[in-house]
């Protein structure tokens, strides 16, 4: 791969060399990569990717967060969801309909990456086109069951320890989710956050550009590059949190349930203040409304590619453009009006709340492969554009990692990583591969 270069600073490969072992060594069992880069292609110590972010005070605040200017990106090695562009990679979308050769460019979001000094070490599994279809990857904590998708990959190689960050998106529930059965920090940006130059968008409303680390601290770092989010540091107060269990979803699970309960009686032992909004309603109709926009959306992104090589495209993905393109037009528009007038409401709801805890997903991670798991609760979200960060907990009954997310209103992302740097534990949350 060839990249300019600026050599203001130098960049040690030693992570990213480290990260090349790691692979090599774990990922035959997990398979949570689909290429990675030759080691001869790393920068060599006299070179750079760039000065590290300019955003230095993106975050600020006294509790350190966002200090070092993108400082602690330099040499991180990280992995990319395939549906994302490196140049000198394929971008395969976790497809057979999709051509292998390598990209000219990066998308947008890696190279300002590379500008603060992260190494892109490989391409991560995804479902096909994002959707449903799972690809190859195991759960690093229990190989027999499911990571969660369609950024499977992704979270599986942050909880692995084979890369310290890696790059997903979430159209439902693909960032939050996986990041919950594997056991990591997943955060979904604010709608729109995210340059998506050089992704495959197929849901144009809903296609959002995340991340996973192990640690909230890292999770700030990469916002801090790729957002530049500007809020002022949270207040040194007690919070007031919103719980939305969403019980009109399904049950959760007693450890899923456990994780919900001793998250809010953590932060009650904090000071903060609960309120417990009834939304069964309104939280229907966004669960609606989101499958309603996600397949007619889909259908007509994925539509030049089922015209052309329907027989590459798996079953899956073919009934979906089908059942979308039965949408029409008129419904979309109602959805996407009730997704309005419902955003505002939930604005105005939510206007005096710090941040809102729910369920991340059902439970521990389900065993087998064929399936992702569910991500109702995580729909309604990605619907309203809000920031989330999946926030791992404790084990569960099985031994699988659960946890809480944590939500807030739009463009508060700064805020809400400063709640979570503050209040949150830290957890351990390393795969024993």
């Amino acid at each position: 791969m060839t990249h300019a270069h600026n050599p203001v600073c130098r960049i040690d490969p030693s992570r990213a060399l480290h990260a090349l072992r790691a692979i090599a060594e774990r990922d035959g069992e997990i398979q949570a990569f689909v290429c990675q880069a030759d080691a001869a292609s790393l920068p060599d110590g006299a070179k750079a990717h760039g000065e590290g972010s300019r955003n230095g005070d993106a975050l600020g605040g006294d509790s350190g967060i966002g200090e070092d200017s993108g400082g602690s990106l330099r040499g991180m090695p990280f992995g990319v969801k395939d549906i994302i562009d490196v140049a000198g990679m394929p971008t395969r979308c976790g497809a057979r309909a999709m051509d292998g050769d390598p990209k000219v460019f990066d998308a947008a979001c890696v190279a300002q990456l590379r500008e603060a000094g992260a190494i892109p070490v490989g391409k991560t599994v995804t479902a096909e086109f994002a959707y449903t279809s799972p690809g190859a990857t195991r759960n690093p904590h229990r190989l027999s069951h499911t990571p969660g998708g369609s950024s499977s990959g992704s979270a599986a190689a942050v909880a692995a320890g084979m890369v310290d960050m890696a790059l997903g998106t979430q159209t439902g529930g693909s960032v939050i989710r996986p990041a919950a059965f594997c056991g990591v920090i997943g955060y979904k940006p604010t709608f729109g956050r995210v340059h998506r130059a050089g992704m495959q968008v197929l849901c144009e409303s809903l296609d959002t550009i995340g991340w996973f680390t192990r640690t909230v601290a890292e999770s700030v770092s990469v916002a801090s590059v790729l957002i530049g989010a500007h809020e002022a540091p949270a207040p040194v107060r007690a919070p007031k949190v919103a719980l939305l269990g969403c019980e009109t979803l399904g049950r959760l699970s007693p450890a899923a349930h456990d994780a919900l309960r001793d998250c809010v009686d953590r932060l009650e032992r904090r000071g903060a203040s609960i309120v417990r909004p009834a939304l069964d309603a309104d939280i229907r109709a966004l669960v609606e409304a989101h499958g309603t926009i996600m397949r007619y959306e889909l259908a007509r992104g994925m539509l030049p590619i089922v015209r052309t090589r329907e027989h590459l495209v798996g079953e899956a993905t073919r009934d979906a453009v089908r059942a979308g393109l039965a949408i029409d037009r008129d419904t979309y528009l109602r959805q996407q009006g009730l997704r309005a007038q419902l955003a505002s409401r939930w604005l105005d709801e939510f206007g005096q709340v710090d941040f809102i805890v729910a369920p991340s997903a059902p439970g521990e991670a389900p065993q087998g492969l064929a399936s992702t798991g569910s991500s109702v609760f995580n729909r309604i979200w990605s619907l309203l554009g809000w920031p989330c960060i999946h926030l791992p907990t404790a084990a569960g009954e099985l031994g699988l990692p659960v946890g809480v997310q944590w939500i807030g209103r739009p463009d508060t992302d700064g805020a809400l990583l400063q709640w979570a740097a503050a209040l949150h534990p830290h957890v351990d949350t390393r795969a024993a591969c």
